[in-house]
């Protein structure tokens, strides 16, 4: 079990920091808030540079949170990168590799919080689990509140606690709710928090096999009170918008009668906006979570996360909802983790961090070792702003092809990721691979797979993803 240390002295043991309003402090390690958004683009809030939308309480987060700027998703899709967060590992080690039903070895995942809860913690997991449809209570949680599969917008179906209800009222508020609800419980041990909100994801349904069909009349689905609210706003969209493949072989194959790829077949305008308007409610939520810290005098004993399971594509290569591919922005996420003693003031991390990081990084601000068959990587030098030797300088990437979308069948692919160069070897299909400089292309328009001057470079990065 956890030894209770003041937390006064537990800071000084683990930071050699000084805390100067002792009014809230306690006996005990640090409360967990994470809050964990679905298909969140690394640039789809107010301060990351978004033109139009307003995020005044990520933006609240991010002037006192240490704010990665280089944070990715080592496989860009739903269920391996909950599972990722969630276990520290990678795709192909803890085995959930698709969106398809896996619910049976998601009962199994050795996750960071049955660590904390086998320590002391009180724990729970509220909102969108998303590793296969039973909804079950999963091992290591107190309390669990979660959604009927991919969950509805509206009146959504739960699992509170092995007991299913229905509950009206739109998905996010109710969350909220059950989130203010768990934080404002009296208690004498620390807390975990597990948000896992169901925006920004449109109403599907997703059967054992990963066959997609639309609920509800489908799309994306903000809470009334938000609707039209950007209505005549039009996104900034990157240089690399509705420009047709000519270099990437793997997007430019005949596949039935699927259109080629190009302005017609990336997201519409009206997609991004209803986005920006589901983005509101949870914008709102975090406010309100923040809020009921600072009320409860528990501002100063707890780390909150706020991060996104992977991208989307806004139209660049044509693409829209094939988000799986490894292209920047489907790889990259928003990272933030505020803990006033360290962060108070807010500062950028350049450093490259994944989803991986989160759970060794959590247990160690409880006084936990990680456990030792964990990819990732305590992010805690970096927040505590040392610049450690020997930090990564590249990372392994990879998807396994499924047939939920007709474009992205044989299109699984391992990768490597450095700080200036990206390697793409698709798994399934032959002589398609990519390779991008990303410091002259940041926007992967110019595949330099078979140009002289880099094959030193593509035989280093092969080199590297075959030593992984």
């Amino acid at each position: 079990m956890i030894k209770f240390y003041s937390f006064s002295v537990l800071l000084l043991m683990l930071f050699g920091c000084k805390v100067e309003d002792k009014s809230e402090l306690v006996n005990q390690p640090p409360n967990i808030v994470v809050v964990l958004v679905d298909d969140l683009r690394w640039d789809e809030f107010g301060l990351a540079g978004h033109n139009y939308i307003k995020t005044p309480n990520i933006d609240r987060l991010v002037e006192k949170a240490a704010y990665f700027k280089n944070a990715f998703a080592t496989t860009p899709l739903c269920s391996p990168s909950r599972a990722s967060f969630l276990t520290g590992k990678y795709a192909y080690s803890h085995g959930i590799i698709d969106n398809t039903d896996r619910s049976a070895l998601s009962h199994q995942l050795k996750t960071f919080p049955a660590k904390l809860q086998a320590e002391g913690y009180e724990t729970a997991f509220i909102g969108k689990w998303h590793m296969g449809n039973d909804n079950t209570p999963r091992p290591g949680f107190d309390q669990w509140v979660a959604l009927k599969g991919q969950g509805k917008a509206n009146d959504p179906d739960f699992n509170a606690n092995g007991e299913e209800i229905q509950k009206e009222g739109y998905v996010t508020d109710i969350l909220t709710q059950y989130s203010l609800d768990f934080i404002s419980k009296e208690r004498t041990k620390p807390f975990l928090l597990y948000l896992s909100h169901k925006g920004l994801h449109p109403n599907l349904h997703q059967d054992a096999t990963g066959k997609v069909t639309t609920i509800g009349g489908g799309g994306f689905v903000p809470a009334e009170r938000h609707k039209g609210k950007y209505e005549k706003d039009t996104f900034n969209r990157r240089p690399n918008a509705f420009v047709t493949p000519k270099d990437k072989p793997a997007l430019m194959r005949e596949i039935n009668d699927l259109p080629e790829l190009g302005k017609e077949t990336g997201t519409p305008e009206r997609v991004i906006r209803d986005r920006a308007a589901m983005l509101m409610a949870i914008d709102e939520g975090l406010g309100e979570i923040l809020n009921r810290l600072e009320n409860k005098k528990l501002v100063n004993n707890t780390v909150v996360v706020f991060a996104s399971d992977h991208g989307y594509f806004y139209g660049e290569h044509g693409l829209n909802e094939e988000r799986r591919l490894a292209y920047e922005e489907s790889l990259r996420i928003p990272l933030l983790i505020q803990y006033p003693p360290l962060t108070n003031k807010g500062f950028e991390i350049d450093q490259m961090t994944l989803n991986i990081d989160l759970a060794p990084t959590l247990l160690e601000f409880a006084g936990l070792r990680k456990d030792s068959l964990m990819d990732g990587e305590s992010l805690l030098p970096l927040i505590k702003r040392e610049d450690p030797i020997g930090w990564r300088t590249s990372f392994f990437m990879e998807y396994y092809s499924d047939k939920v979308w007709p474009r992205m069948v044989n299109m699984g692919y391992q990768g490597i990721r450095s700080t200036r160069y990206k390697y793409i070897q698709y798994t399934d299909l032959e002589n398609m691979d990519e390779l991008y400089d990303l410091e002259v292309d940041p926007f992967e328009m110019k595949n330099i797979i078979n140009h002289p001057d880099y094959q030193v470079v593509l035989e280093e990065m092969k080199l590297n993803l075959k030593n992984h």
